[in-house]
């Protein structure tokens, strides 16, 4: 009898020990749920869901966002942080399901932050809420647990996150840099054919379904903004891996560059073309409210797609740089799971580790 009470009592001391040792992360405010909270289905993502901004409270400037992380994340487990930011007249929960890669923050560790512009359009007035934000995932997370920092931006998010990236609070942070259709590092493709938007031939920003969709100026970068329109000039002084994506209707007949100045910093070697990635399945979400008339630059429904994948190789210090072309997209399908996960693996295989060195 005495045997089987120390067994037991042995066995309740172990189970003990390893909670103790190891305890699932909870982020305070920010309850993790499966499926994540506010995702879409495959199809039809209603409007009330796709421009809801968050659960989140941030809590200095009062303004919410969007927290994705494994619901079993052990205490001290490494991850990969990344801030996602939404373009020009978008939603946070836009951006979210554009770019999914919530659907593979369990597969590969993911801590996924995608905040929410009042105005649904960046600018340095809205510095101290990212700032506020990253502070807030480093704190509950743990600096020395974060093994690498992405910034990810699309059309006037990438634009934002090439500025943001130079300041001094970003510099010493980020690790890459993956730009969605928000320009490139080193030498920009030509724009496609964007005739037969309502109102003239700029782009406007997109639209939640149902929702309203704000017109580009002509140039400037403001609203809207096409990517290289007021952009943010000259290459960045500080070191980080850049990955551009795009659809092959945003740009002109030339396509995407063969050379980029941001790998030649790198002395990376010549391009090298990889194999395509194949999707059969659509991405989430498109931009119901310029389609008709339909402008293939600008995005047309979602669909299944190939896409070509382009790096140079060699960098100096690991560094990544890519390209990928998704073919006959335009600037706003949502992406599909097959190149999502693509580009989370590229992430991944650049160096990280600015998070931890800082403080």
């Amino acid at each position: 009898m005495k045997q089987r009470i120390f067994a037991v009592a042995a066995i309740s001391l172990c189970a003990a020990g390893a909670n103790a040792q190891q305890p699932f992360v909870s982020i305070a405010g920010a309850p993790c749920t499966t499926p994540p909270a506010l995702h879409c289905p495959d199809a039809d993502c209603t409007s009330d869901r796709v421009i809801n901004q968050g659960p989140v409270t941030e809590m200095k400037t009062r303004r919410t966002f969007f927290l994705d992380y494994p619901c079993d994340l052990k205490s001290g487990e490494p991850v990969t942080f990344v801030l996602s930011l939404h373009g020009a007249g978008s939603y946070g929960n836009w951006q979210r399901h554009y770019f999914p890669i919530l659907d593979y923050k369990d597969k590969y560790r993911l801590v996924i932050a995608t905040p929410n512009s009042p105005t649904h359009v960046w600018s340095d007035v809205d510095d101290e809420y990212l700032h506020n934000i990253v502070d807030f995932v480093v704190e509950q997370i743990g600096r020395q647990n974060i093994k690498a920092f992405w910034l990810v931006g699309h059309s006037q998010g990438g634009l934002t996150s090439n500025r943001i990236i130079r300041t001094d609070f970003f510099r010493d942070k980020v690790d890459g840099w993956l730009s969605l259709s928000g320009g490139r590092l080193g030498g920009n493709p030509g724009r496609g054919n964007f005739a037969g938007m309502a109102r003239g031939t700029t782009p406007p920003a997109p639209a939640a379904p149902g929702g309203r969709s704000a017109q580009a100026p002509a140039a400037g970068g403001g609203r809207g903004a096409i990517p290289g329109a007021g952009a943010t000039t000259g290459l960045p002084t500080n070191d980080f891996s850049f990955i551009f994506e795009t659809g092959r209707r945003e740009m002109d007949e030339k396509g995407i560059p063969e050379t980029s100045e941001w790998a030649a910093k790198y002395s990376c070697g010549l391009r090298r073309k990889q194999d395509d990635v194949v999707d059969t399945k659509a991405g989430y979400i498109y931009d119901r409210s310029r389609q008709n008339p339909p402008v293939p630059a600008w995005g047309l429904l979602p669909a299944p797609g190939t896409a070509n994948v382009y790096t140079y190789p060699g960098c100096r210090d690991g560094r990544v740089v890519a390209d990928i072309v998704r073919l006959e997209k335009g600037h706003t399908e949502g992406l599909e799971p097959n190149v999502t996960e693509t580009l989370v693996k590229l992430m991944l295989s650049a160096p990280g580790g600015k998070l931890q060195r800082t403080q």
